[in-house]
């Protein structure tokens, strides 16, 4: 794998966003969220089990056990459990001056994208979450978990078998998805987030599966629904036309001509 960071031509170092912490405890939703971000992160479990898929290849994390999301990788995650707690170690980009921090962050970079911690950084972590925890606003705080655990981490750390060594991009999943929510807007994060992708993973993966896109593939479901239900006949065309997601009956018409070459009353006959 290639080095994450090289010397950067500024002589101080690219801060993060003053609103995110060095080092933060998150407690993550029930249902899956997927982001990108242009930061390194080292996610490490706490309390629960916590779902999470980076660059398409999935696992179920437990306390004592993370991963590295490299900068600008698409990743999903969610917990599982009824409270899955995280510490997120956010890494700044370093200075050319910083040569201790470049080869850090190279070394995560290198490493099994999932790790489990051995016995004495797990104690080590429950110490400094529970100062971290009892003083939440100490920023000098966090910086100093931050630093401490990335200085040491590679000492600790080792691979563990992976439950999915592949995306779960399952078709039937993102089907079962679309039909119970054809009467509203879906968005592609929402069928992304169904089968835990990050939007531009799932649009890849798609369209290798299905060979189209997935705003063609959803078109194609509203209309194949909407021919069910004018065969069966209970149903006016306006009802039919919310029941299938359309914002009104003159667009159900309209894309339904399109796709099917007749309008829907002629179809009806």
């Amino acid at each position: 794998m290639d080095d994450l960071y090289t010397s950067s031509s500024s002589s101080d170092p690219i801060p993060l966003s003053s609103a995110l912490k060095p080092a933060e405890l998150v407690r993550l939703p029930p249902e899956m969220a997927c982001h990108e971000h242009e930061h390194t992160q080292v996610v490490i479990g706490l309390t629960g089990l916590m779902e999470f898929e980076v660059n398409g290849v999935g696992n179920i994390v437990h306390p004592g056990q993370g991963c590295v999301v490299r900068c600008g990788a698409d990743h999903a995650f969610g917990g599982i459990s009824q409270r899955s707690d995280i510490l997120v170690l956010n890494m700044r980009v370093p200075s050319d001056n910083e040569p201790l921090l470049i080869s850090q962050l190279n070394e995560l970079a290198k490493r099994d994208m999932y790790f489990q911690l051995d016995a004495q950084i797990q104690k080590l972590i429950r110490i400094l979450t529970s100062e971290m925890q009892a003083y939440p606003d100490d920023w000098q705080l966090s910086r100093a978990c931050n630093d401490t655990l990335i200085a040491i981490l590679q000492r600790h750390v080792s691979a563990f078998q992976l439950k999915w060594r592949a995306s779960r991009f399952d078709i039937d999943v993102i089907d079962r998805y679309i039909e119970k929510n054809m009467a509203y807007p879906i968005t592609v994060a929402q069928l992304a987030g169904a089968v835990f992708l990050g939007e531009s993973q799932f649009h890849e993966r798609f369209k290798q599966a299905t060979k189209t896109t997935p705003y063609q593939y959803l078109v194609k479901k509203r209309i194949d629904k909407a021919k069910q239900l004018l065969e069966e006949g209970r149903l006016t065309m306006s009802q039919i036309s919310e029941a299938t997601g359309f914002s009104s009956a003159s667009v159900f018409s309209h894309t339904f001509s399109r796709q099917v070459g007749c309008s829907p009353s002629q179809f009806s006959k």
